[in-house]
């Protein structure tokens, strides 16, 4: 069947166009959908492991008793093995943090009770037991809480926000799945009465649906190409224009170059879902018809 013709040219000259292609755009859209939302869900997923790493190693030390005894506490603790830093929290900002709460008026009240409030690092490794130990003799009433279960709530956001975003990819895929198979059945009913005089010629199943899915693959890689090509464009556009859009508070990037890649293979990936699904699509309609 293919004459000695350049390969890719038989579904083009076997079945020539009829009426616009809507099928490249269609899946140009998704496509460009599918990177934004990927984007995201990689953003938030790399947010979520970068605030757990920074977070790994910070606890807090409150002590009831007035902020006052901060700078003590902080002593105390600094004296630990494995402590690397331990800052008190100053007594302006502990109100200032109440204020979103209580209100301004309340928490300036100098007969709000106000906690002794120490930030701890440790050293990458060191266990906090001597730390416990520690402010058991020294201070029984203090109670020491680690940033992941402060944060925990935080980080639970963040990966449900995360499971959101790859089943908004997982939804984009298959609805240019399904775009591939109404695209292929669409071509099919167009060109039936070509297929029949080709496989009474004696062209056989494989070779109509190689030109099925030869067809729908270059459709699909032109279009999720050009979808992707502006999803990232704008990605790239937007971190320029707003670097910390695409930054957390661990100062690290949400999107890592790593990130970008997988996000640029997605037209690649799509072509090959497409020539999967026009591969099954045409097979169902040829053991029906013919």
């Amino acid at each position: 069947m293919s004459g000695g013709r350049p390969a890719g040219l038989g579904d083009q000259l076997l079945l020539p166009d009829r009426g616009p292609r809507l099928a490249p755009w269609l899946i140009g859209v998704l496509m460009f959908v599918t990177v934004l939302v990927g984007a995201a869900g990689l953003a938030l997923a790399n947010s979520a492991r970068l605030v757990a790493a920074g977070a790994e190693q910070r606890w807090s030390v409150q002590l009831a008793g007035g902020a006052r005894t901060a700078d003590p506490l902080a002593a105390t603790v600094r004296k630990v093995p494995g402590v690397v830093e331990a800052t008190p929290v100053p007594e302006a900002e502990i109100r200032s943090l109440l204020a979103q709460w209580l209100g301004p008026d309340l928490a300036r009240s100098s007969a709000l009770p106000l906690p002794a409030l120490v930030d701890v690092t440790l050293a990458p490794g060191v266990s906090p037991a001597p730390l416990r130990q520690t402010l058991a003799r020294q201070a029984p009433n203090a109670r020491l809480l680690s940033y992941p279960e402060q944060l925990g709530p935080l980080l639970d956001n963040l990966r449900l926000l995360q499971g959101i975003a790859f089943a908004l990819v997982l939804l984009m895929a298959g609805a240019s799945a399904a775009a591939v198979m109404l695209a292929t059945r669409s071509a099919y009913d167009a060109h039936r009465g070509t297929i029949e005089v080709l496989h009474g010629i004696g062209a056989t199943d494989r070779q109509l649906g190689a030109l099925f899915q030869r067809r729908m693959t270059r459709e699909a890689l032109i279009g999720g190409t050009i979808g992707a090509i502006l999803g990232l464009s704008l990605i790239l556009l937007t971190l320029l224009v707003t670097g910390a859009f695409f930054s957390i508070a661990a100062n690290g990037p949400a999107l890592r170059p790593l990130d970008i890649v997988v996000l640029g293979l997605l037209p690649i990936a799509g072509a090959i879902l497409a020539r999967l699904v026009a591969r099954g699509t045409i097979k169902r309609a040829l053991r029906a018809t013919l």
